[in-house]
């Protein structure tokens, strides 16, 4: 009689196991349906971002550890070979930045001859990234700033080299970026030679961008730099995003083949700007 009533507790369990599964996939559902039209859980999710990140600083801690000990074992030669390279690169720079101060000043006239003013403010904080996401098909990452630091979704960020990606979900102590590489970013451009404007698409590749939409007869060349347009109102206008590296025009289709290589190596960024624009204003004077 034990053994009996053993062999018939089993299948009166799985109903039971049945309906809490059902509960739960109706749960779920309804948590999803909320969070996506409402963002109810928007207060929960940051909540777990703020638990989570003390782990992120942990799994990032041996890297940092590494690096730090890998700078502390250079020997002196390396460190003197790195200080005239920056030396070097420091004179290149002030005669470059000369040479800006120049242009700059030629503007300023250019815009005084047109009676008009206009003032451009980016403020740019630096930020470093603190996880990659593992999927191949999500060029995604993990900055270590927050919605606390005055971050928003939507935000642009730029390495040394060009533009990085920008800012998709916010937290309160990071926030998760994509990459301009990723197959569901889009980014608007010109072409810096002759203002050409038109839209840069991720592949999924790290090191490759399509530009879809531009017409056989298009004047656009291998070794363009593709900067951004500031149409859209994310990315601030002159960034550079790629360089063109292969045009194929097929005369039975109405569009080219462009690709373009991103100007910054994703890949191998460590830490990145964030920028906070403001759009340029245009002040005409009055006549008198």
């Amino acid at each position: 009689m034990v053994a009996s009533r053993g062999k018939n507790s089993n299948p009166a369990r799985i109903p039971a196991l049945g309906i809490r599964l059902l509960l739960l996939v109706l749960i779920s559902i309804g948590l999803m349906y909320l969070d996506h039209r409402e963002n109810h859980l928007d207060a929960a999710r940051k909540a777990i971002g703020a638990a989570v990140y003390p782990i992120q600083l942990i799994v990032d801690a041996p890297v940092r550890l590494w690096a730090w000990l890998s700078e502390s074992t250079t020997s002196r030669g390396d460190l003197q070979l790195e200080v005239d390279r920056l030396n070097a690169e420091r004179l290149l720079t002030n005669a470059r930045l000369q040479r800006l101060t120049a242009l700059e000043a030629e503007n300023a006239r250019l815009r005084a001859l047109l009676d008009a003013r206009s003032r451009v403010r980016d403020e740019v904080r630096v930020a470093e990234i603190m996880a990659v996401d593992a999927n191949p098909y999500e060029h995604n990452l993990i900055i270590d700033i927050g919605s606390r630091d005055g971050v928003y979704d939507g935000q642009a960020i730029v390495s040394a080299d060009g533009v990085v990606g920008q800012v998709i979900k916010t937290g309160l102590m990071t926030s998760q970026a994509v990459l301009i590489s990723d197959t569901d970013h889009a980014l608007p451009v010109e072409i810096n030679r002759n203002g050409l404007r038109t839209i840069a698409v991720g592949t999924g590749e790290i090191d490759r961008l399509d530009l879809p939409f531009l017409p056989n007869n298009a004047d656009i060349r291998a070794g363009d730099l593709l900067v951004t347009s500031g149409l859209g109102g994310a990315f601030p206008a002159g960034y550079p995003v790629a360089v063109v590296d292969a045009v194929t025009r097929i005369p039975q289709e109405p569009f080219a083949n462009v690709t373009a290589k991103p100007s910054a190596a994703l890949d191998q960024v460590r830490e990145v700007m964030l920028i906070w624009s403001a759009a340029p204003v245009i002040e005409e004077q009055d006549d008198e």
